[in-house]
């Protein structure tokens, strides 16, 4: 491709409330960043680290434990650490029964604040335990790091959910899920044999719940926290409690003892570019981006006046696993295509021509949806994080790259402009490890 991008946002560059795009060179195409809190990343070297208020975050991917690829930039929503001592197991707020805790072994930030849980020789239950309150018919998420020391781990609850558990294989990376037709997990691997262990359901009752993290003598049991006889020595390493009302987990917000929880607001990036900057009769939006969950929320990315009549768009729509191209001119709809993907949260990339008369969209190198009928948007003079200009559906999730470009590019641009490059791009792009 000959052509050069108007405007292009490539993970790099950043300061407090601001992301840098690397075209323009004049600094009109960065974005305006806002986040009122501190919050956590994935560093270069694999390790949760904490981020000052404001600052934006280059998040790495892991790969089987393994830093591997580049940073995108992550955008979250705002959520509440309910957990009073996130990292404090030998506190009395956690609740002990059948081992015991030791500090000061290493964890996923690289320091020494991560503890073994050890079982007792009794037979006998053995977990830690916590309670807290939530809401009926509210989707809540669990989530631990944890490593193996001889004993796996199971993650369950009492009143508010009593039916589900889900085993976490922390020697091979597996999960097994427990009865509970509502109840969905996930296992993470991360640095030094860590795993990020999720477990997420609905409540069906309000009242005080009970957080249950039993171990257990094998990972395929059928029940919830059963008896075994203990040795003494074996068990687990554990760091990082959260729990959270939300249908997945966020990334990762410490609580050293604030009672009525810390929380992370949301994430906004916008107002890139001008009306200079866009060309309202022709260009491409070309986006490489993955969502945090597959959900129906609407999220989106668009180039805009400021308002939903005139505006180019992609959304994470509606419908689990599809995407919404829309281009819009004078409050009416010029090309509206939803396309299917596999997962938005793998790593996809997205390209939309407009032109009057010749609209298109693209999606890993494939164009799946054309348009020879319409006008093109008129007044375009933003890019941004949402879906007009006014924060309505804000993405959140990881941005790999963003192009504007304010020509109309022909197909074997726009195919090569969304094709992975070689084949580890490609697996590295969905987070597939080669072997």
């Amino acid at each position: 491709m000959a052509t050069i991008p108007k405007l292009a946002l490539i993970p790099s560059g950043y300061k407090a409330g601001k992301i840098y795009s690397v075209l323009p060179t004049s600094g009109v195409g960065d974005f305006d960043f806002t986040r009122n809190t501190t919050a956590t990343r994935i560093n270069s070297s694999g390790l949760i680290e904490t981020v000052a208020t404001g600052v934006p975050r280059l998040n790495y991917p892991l790969i089987d434990g393994v830093v591997n690829g580049c940073p995108s930039h992550l955008l979250e929503p705002e959520r509440t650490q309910k957990i009073q001592y996130s990292e404090a197991f030998d506190n009395a707020y956690w609740t002990k029964t059948g081992l015991s805790v030791v500090s000061g072994f290493t964890s996923p930030k690289g320091d020494l604040s991560a503890f073994k849980l050890v079982e007792d020789t009794s037979t006998a239950l053995r977990y830690c335990h916590e309670t807290f309150s939530v809401v009926s018919g509210n989707n809540y998420t669990y989530s631990f790091f944890a490593k193996y020391n001889g004993r796996y781990l199971q993650l369950s609850s009492s009143t508010a959910f009593p039916s589900s558990h889900i085993n976490y294989d922390l020697q091979n990376g597996t999960l097994s899920i427990g009865s509970g037709a509502t109840v969905s997990g996930t296992i993470e691997e991360l640095t030094d044999g860590y795993y990020r262990c999720t477990y997420t359901d609905t409540a069906n009752s309000t009242s005080v719940n009970g957080l249950i993290i039993p171990l257990l003598s094998n990972s395929t049991t059928a029940s919830k926290n059963i008896s075994y006889t203990g040795d003494g020595t074996s068990g687990i390493y554990l760091f990082g409690a959260q729990f959270e009302e939300g249908s997945y987990a966020t990334s990762y917000i410490p609580n050293y003892g604030t009672a009525a929880g810390i929380t992370r607001s949301a994430e906004t990036a916008n107002g890139a570019g001008d009306a200079s900057t866009f060309n309202d009769s022709e260009g491409v939006l070309m986006a490489e981006i993955s969502a945090l969950n597959e959900d129906t929320i609407i999220e989106a990315i668009s180039i805009s006046n400021g308002t939903g009549d005139n505006r180019v768009v992609f959304m994470k729509w509606n419908v689990l696993n599809q995407i919404k191209a829309r281009v819009t001119s004078g409050g009416s709809q010029q090309f509206d295509v939803n396309i299917n993907v596999p997962s938005v949260t793998d790593n996809n990339k997205l390209a939309l021509k407009y032109k009057a008369n010749d609209f298109s969209a693209w999606v890993n190198g494939f164009k799946l949806a054309i348009d020879t009928s319409g006008i093109a948007p008129v007044g375009l003079n933003r890019l941004e994080f949402n879906s007009n200009g006014s924060n309505s559906a804000p993405f959140y999730g990881n941005t790999k790259q963003i192009q504007y470009y304010d020509s109309a590019l022909n197909d074997s641009d726009l195919e090569t402009l969304t094709s992975w490059t070689s084949f580890t791009d490609m697996a590295q792009g969905q987070q597939y490890s080669i072997k």
